[in-house]
């Protein structure tokens, strides 16, 4: 008879991406991609990269062979907009600049555009959804034959007052309600941790809806490292419950950005 011998599971390394509108600052925009290939990224994702011509950004990506995520739709005009997806009477604009992101996103080779929302006081916030999602509706529809995912993010109100989304729950009714396949959550476990907290469990239930993760420690919005979450178990979690996406690191660093890599050699960031 023969010896049965017991395996451990497989546990797969998590595929961290880098953000690199918070990691590489020390150098301009149109170096970091080199700076993120030589560390061990194999993605990036942007914000506000329009100041750039896509075909410069384009050719940073092929020429150290990196997968673009996702860029951020313009801002408002205002100082301090985040967004006009979800603000009544400025639907025009929101046409405009989500076409603009989208027209960037697939000149460079991206997969999806974060629909930023912008601030919205909680009297307009009935009439904020409708627009919310009929916004949506027709960005999603533009987006479907270039592949692209439109994303959400619920961003805690500490960093952005009046952020008009600010829970998982709400991300997931809005969904429902566009109706459409290529709408997701971006799930960043810094803005989930400050608002609802419960965070595995969240996902889990959540993770049909998901299109994206995102890492940073809390409070600090330092590396993952340090603060009230866990991500070693949380990465962990990702890995058993079939997390097969990107997670982005999009944190500021403490410092210099490679000095600060160092919980993340153990998953191939910074193994040189």
């Amino acid at each position: 008879m023969g010896t049965i011998t017991s395996r451990k599971p497989e546990i797969n390394m998590p595929r961290l991406a880098a953000n690199v509108a918070y990691l590489f600052t020390e150098r301009p925009l149109i170096e970091r991609f080199a700076a993120a290939a030589a560390a061990g990224f194999k993605a990036v994702e942007l914000q506000f990269p329009y100041d750039h011509a896509p075909a410069a950004i384009k050719a940073e990506l092929t020429k150290h062979g990196l997968t673009q995520l996702g860029v951020n739709t313009p801002p408002g005009g205002g100082k301090g907009d985040s967004g006009v997806a979800a603000i009544p009477g400025r639907e025009a604009e929101w046409d405009a600049r989500f076409k603009q992101a989208l027209e960037y996103t697939v000149a460079i080779g991206g997969s999806a555009v974060h629909c930023m929302t912008g601030p919205v006081p909680p009297n307009d916030r009935p009439a904020a959804d409708k627009v919310f999602v009929s916004n949506l509706t027709r960005a999603a529809d533009l987006a479907k034959p270039h592949g692209v995912t439109l994303l959400i993010e619920p961003i805690n109100p500490r960093d952005r007052p009046d952020y008009f989304l600010n829970r998982v729950e709400h991300g997931a009714d809005v969904i429902a309600k566009v109706g459409r396949p290529n709408v997701k959550i971006q799930f960043d476990f810094y803005h989930v941790q400050i608002v609802s907290g419960d965070l595995i469990h969240r996902f889990e239930k959540h993770l049909p809806l998901v299109g994206h993760v995102q890492i940073a420690a809390v409070p600090s919005r330092h590396e993952p490292d340090e603060g009230e979450i866990n991500y070693p178990e949380i990465l962990k979690a990702l890995d058993r419950l079939g997390w097969s996406g990107w997670t982005a690191c999009e944190y500021r660093p403490r410092g210099n950005t490679e000095e600060g890599l160092g919980w993340a050699r153990s998953y191939g960031i910074a193994a040189k």
